[in-house]
């Protein structure tokens, strides 16, 4: 019961950053700002396809911390511990980069105006858009946190090894369905993994397409410490296009994570995974609507937070 107020309470405070939250609120502030941002995402993307997905991870590995506050951009001082060096984070987060570049762009032409949050959380849509995938309205006026926390890094971001069971509860203690959750497992649609996260899985697992497993160990060695950093594509179909390849693969067993062969696997998420597959709209309409909700994910919002100046410190 604790649990399931819990998550009502989410919801209720979701709902309320919601009404907060305008696609509008930069219109009269910073008219150039949404423009800015598609026009760097865009270039970004087409001169490295990887950074669409980078991005798009960025904006999920924020707002499941501390909720969309850009917490995950602060780096690490000799007097502060950020969240970048967090297991999920370490070695792994990328697109800080074009993050700051952006920053610089609107500092340029609205000083102090545009939140980092707001910026991940339009590079996220934007990424998604220039890769192929559906668009959706983003709401702003998010503003940036003075904290972060790696503790919630450690125990709030789904780790690749995670059963349905655990995904559903995780994606569930931050108020998503279980079809949200299926449908936001889609942006692996994109992407790269490294060895270390699925070593386990090509080795020992038996629900994996026996060619695919054998193509992957080429590239991964068995014994943990050896390319452990060594890529693989998160859909090995078109591993640059947001499409619904990353669910018919699945369906044939070549899910590149356990955590994605898990929403396949003779459980309660089959069915969806079975319409995702063969039916882009649906999926779409899902993964837009799911990634609302994750933008709506506690955001500092009147006079909470800052404007930061420099996305990677506190004013």
């Amino acid at each position: 019961m604790a649990s399931s107020l819990s998550v009502a309470v989410l919801l209720c405070l979701a709902a309320a950053a919601a009404a907060q939250l305008s696609p509008t609120f930069y219109d009269t502030s910073c008219p150039r700002a949404l423009a800015t941002i598609k026009s760097a995402v865009t270039a970004a993307v087409n001169n490295e396809p990887r950074m669409g997905a980078s991005l798009l991870r960025l904006h999920f590995h924020d707002c499941f911390v501390q909720g969309c506050d850009a917490s995950v951009l602060l780096a690490d001082t000799a007097t502060f511990t950020g969240e970048q060096n967090a297991l999920p984070n370490k070695n792994s987060l990328r697109g800080f980069n074009v993050v700051d570049s952006i920053k610089t762009q609107l500092e340029g032409i609205c000083s102090q105006t545009v939140s980092c949050a707001d910026i991940l959380a339009v590079a996220a849509r934007d990424s998604v858009v220039a890769l192929g995938g559906p668009s959706w309205t983003v709401g702003l006026g998010r503003r940036d946190s003075t904290t972060a926390s790696m503790d919630s890094a450690n125990n709030d971001l789904p780790p690749p090894f995670f059963d349905l069971e655990n995904l559903i509860k995780a994606f569930g203690d931050k108020g998503f369905s279980v079809t949200d959750m299926v449908a936001l497992s889609g942006a692996h649609t994109i992407g790269q993994a490294q060895c270390t996260n699925f070593r386990g899985r090509i080795y020992n697992e038996t629900n994996i397409d026996a060619g695919y497993a054998a193509s992957l160990r080429a590239n991964c060695p068995p014994t943990a410490g050896t390319g452990d950093s060594n890529l693989a594509a998160l859909d090995t179909t078109t591993p640059y296009s947001f499409d619904t390849a990353y669910y018919s693969n699945l369906l044939s067993n070549k899910g590149l994570l356990h955590s994605d062969q898990v929403l396949f696997n003779g459980n309660s998420t089959d069915n969806t995974v079975r319409n995702f597959a063969s039916n882009r709209a649906a999926f779409s309409s899902a993964f837009s609507s799911a990634m609302v909700k994750m933008a709506n994910l506690g955001p500092l919002i009147g006079s909470q937070g800052q404007i930061r100046l420099s996305c990677s410190k506190v004013n």
